[in-house]
C-alpha cells in the first residue's frame, strides 16, 4: 500500500490500523468516511506516529482521540 497517495482507500486503511493499534472501545465513533482528502497529511502524520510507538499512556490516548476528532469533517 502506497500511503504517499491521497485516496479514500488509504484513509480507510490508516483509520482501520489506528483503531487496531489503539484498541478504541467505541469503534463506531471513528470511520474513514469522517475524514476527507484535505486532512490527509495530518492524518498520515498521526498514523505514522501511532505505528512507531508500542504503547500509549491514557493521556496520549486522549490526545490522539481529540486530534482525530479535530480532523473530522464538519
Amino acid at each position: 500500500m502506497d500511503l504517499t497517495k491521497n485516496s479514500p482507500e488509504n484513509v480507510e486503511f490508516m483509520i482501520e490500523k489506528i483503531k487496531e493499534k489503539l484498541k478504541f472501545m467505541n469503534l463506531g465513533a471513528i470511520k474513514s468516511t469522517h475524514f476527507d482528502g484535505e486532512m490527509y497529511e495530518e492524518l498520515k502524520e498521526i498514523y505514522d506516529m501511532i505505528m512507531r510507538k508500542t504503547n500509549f499512556s491514557p493521556n496520549e490516548m486522549q490526545a490522539i482521540a481529540e486530534e482525530l476528532g479535530n480532523l473530522r469533517k464538519q
